[in-house]
């Protein structure tokens, strides 16, 4: 099975119902947050810091490409399919859906989260800003796109019906 690359901004809910749609077409998962986390032996806020963002977002690239090659439900990260070499990568190797969710929704799932460098530097406002900037570039740069409201089991059927 080609690679199914989950996209959406931070909250949508790509990790959660990635792993319900890898059951549901019985393939691997991988968080690919995760997945840099591994490879670079430090968690993302340090990367941050001690790298920076570009360097993280070059991880991203590279990540992609790795994963393409694996297959299987991929959850990138809240900005990976910004870049456009990512989402070309992806479309090659893939499917790309975007999650569509509202953007209160996606902020009272990460409000707070001291693991997400972009939410704590930024107010609610200027996380609403990159929201909505975020939202055409992620339809622009998806196969699919699928209604995020709702239970994840339910979010995880649609998108298999969709793919």
């Amino acid at each position: 099975m080609k690679a199914v690359y989950l996209c959406g901004f931070m909250g949508c809910g790509k990790s959660t119902v990635g792993k319900l749609l890898a059951e549901k077409l019985g393939c691997g998962f991988i968080d690919m947050d995760d997945y840099i986390v591994e490879k670079e032996g430090m968690k993302i806020p340090q990367i941050f810091a001690e790298k920076g963002e570009k360097y993280f977002r070059e991880r991203e690239t590279a990540a992609i490409r790795e994963l393409s090659e694996k297959g299987g439900v991929i959850a990138c990260g809240g900005g990976a399919m910004l870049k456009k070499e990512n989402a070309e990568i992806a479309a090659e190797n893939g499917i790309v859906a975007y999650i569509e969710i509202p953007f209160e929704a996606c902020y009272s799932r990460i409000a707070g989260d001291t693991n997400r460098p972009i939410v704590m530097s930024n107010t609610k406002e200027e996380l609403e800003f990159i929201y909505d900037s975020r939202v055409p570039v992620y339809k622009e740069n998806s196969t699919v796109t699928v209604n995020g409201e709702g239970t994840p089991n339910e979010v995880a059927q649609r998108l298999k019906e969709l793919i």
